[in-house]
């Protein structure tokens, strides 16, 4: 983990473009791994060189704070619907890099996936899969460690799909004691499942207190927790 030479502070962070921090570098699993101890997080285009940042405020989940809406609580009711864990990790990321309405590209490009799946196959990266009639129809995939949650991105097929796969694994990390999902920049979706923005000060000292040092990955399994 000290064989590059280590990000600056977060605090060093732009506030326009907010949290750019470094530039450069590579997307090897040391350095990877360097960033999120930090609340460091990689996003750029596929033709840039490889951009690190830090906004401030962070936003964030924390899991006892979830909110269900009444028509999704309905909606997990239902059994239609099954959930896997690190079964298409893959498959999610290229999920989650297709065309979008009003958004041009995608910065889940082949160098991503590539990096990401090799923190997969460390056990460090996860996906959280909605399976719908034999069929991927959403998911979410991040990083976790020691009990932190970094989420990167989601993806909805069908209507829910990915509101589905987050609510199980927020239960799922409660029941495991997590004490943070970090959701890294605000949006409304995130904000009407009940996350919020703290500052980065905040964040920095969350991380520090819930990650304590370095522990082996492993595949994911979640228990069967009910959806009061």
């Amino acid at each position: 983990m000290n064989s590059f030479t280590p990000f600056p502070p977060v605090e060093n962070a732009l506030t326009e473009p907010n949290g750019l921090l470094a530039v450069g570098g590579d997307l090897s699993p040391q350095r990877l791994l360097a960033a999120y101890y930090k609340g460091i997080f990689p996003w750029f285009n596929e033709d840039d060189p490889i951009l690190w940042w830090s906004p401030d405020p962070r936003m964030v989940l924390f899991p006892a704070e979830l909110k269900i809406s009444r028509s999704l609580r309905k909606t997990l009711k239902k059994d239609h619907y099954h959930i896997c864990t690190d079964r298409s990790f893959t498959q999610v990321m290229q999920a989650c890099a297709a065309p979008r309405k009003d958004q041009a590209g995608t910065w889940i490009h082949p160098q991503m996936i590539a990096a990401y799946s090799t923190l997969h196959e460390m056990g460090l990266a996860h996906s959280v899969e909605t399976w719908i009639d034999g069929e991927l129809a959403g998911g979410l995939y991040g990083v976790a460690l020691g009990k932190v949650f970094f989420g990167e991105s989601m993806f909805s097929r069908q209507p829910d799909a990915s509101k589905i796969a987050f609510v199980h694994l927020v239960k799922q990390l409660q029941y495991w004691e997590f004490g943070l999902i970090d959701c890294q920049v605000r949006t409304s979706h995130l904000a009407s499942l009940g996350a919020r923005e703290i500052s980065r000060t905040e964040f920095s000292q969350t991380l520090d207190d819930l990650i304590t040092g370095i522990e082996p990955g492993n595949t994911w399994n979640f228990d069967r927790i009910p959806i009061e």
